[in-house]
């Protein structure tokens, strides 16, 4: 099934030149038809493809508090005052409610990708991933293929670890979490869900590991 088409894409990238309530106003339609819409629908039919993986990641199609990001941008502490994101993010958490590992699905064009881990932890669960990378240093490499670059890492070794452990550069990140690329083509084309899927299902050992670390349920 197809969700995502031509349109879809380049209404963001026209709000990306026509940033202001004005012209979003006056393609408001267009977005809810080409955009909102299609995402919904997605979130929706995911959540069954997603429980074959766990039955605990939860795809909420609600359109408002739900899996799908508000397209509006919080811009009371920012410089940028552009009031809309130009891109459509998804999430996919594991438990409601929860901080858990999640998955997480990025719409731009040219930038499309399908994320996985936990971003940011708190302090006590970045403690808890540390210590069991330290412990369990194996599965860790397993689980990390395809962790990104944390730009955040620490530059010396968090208290209490061995400096020459092998596992110390990722030992010293602040967050946990790998990403797929997926082009544009892949997402308007009919068989847009089991590529998703297929990505999921890709990052899973991160996921768990990483469910495994803080005490959540997989």
């Amino acid at each position: 099934m197809r969700y995502f088409d031509d349109d879809t894409f380049a209404f963001l990238r026209e709000l990306k030149s026509h940033n202001d309530r004005t012209w979003f106003t006056a393609n408001k339609e267009r977005y809810e038809r080409s955009v909102k819409e299609p995402v919904l629908a997605f979130i929706g039919d995911a959540g069954p493809q997603l429980h074959k993986l766990s039955k605990q990641l939860v795809a909420d199609p609600k359109p408002v508090g739900g899996s799908m990001f508000r397209i509006y941008r919080d811009v009371r502490f920012s410089r940028d005052k552009s009031p809309y994101k130009t891109h459509i993010g998804v999430h996919f958490p594991l438990g409601k409610g929860t901080a858990a590992p999640g998955y997480y699905l990025h719409l731009e064009p040219r930038e499309c990708m399908v994320a996985a881990g936990m971003w940011n932890p708190e302090a006590s669960q970045l403690q808890q991933i540390r210590e069991a990378i330290a412990s369990r240093p194996a599965d860790w490499r397993k689980a990390s293929g395809d962790l990104g670059e944390d730009e955040s890492a620490l530059k010396r070794p968090p208290r209490g670890f061995d400096a020459e452990h092998p596992m110390i550069e990722d030992i010293k990140r602040k967050s946990f979490t790998g990403s797929l690329r997926l082009s544009d083509k892949q997402m308007t084309g009919d068989d847009v869900m089991q590529t998703f899927v297929r990505s999921c299902k890709e990052l899973a050992p991160l996921m768990r590991f990483l469910a495994r670390a803080v005490g959540a349920k997989w």
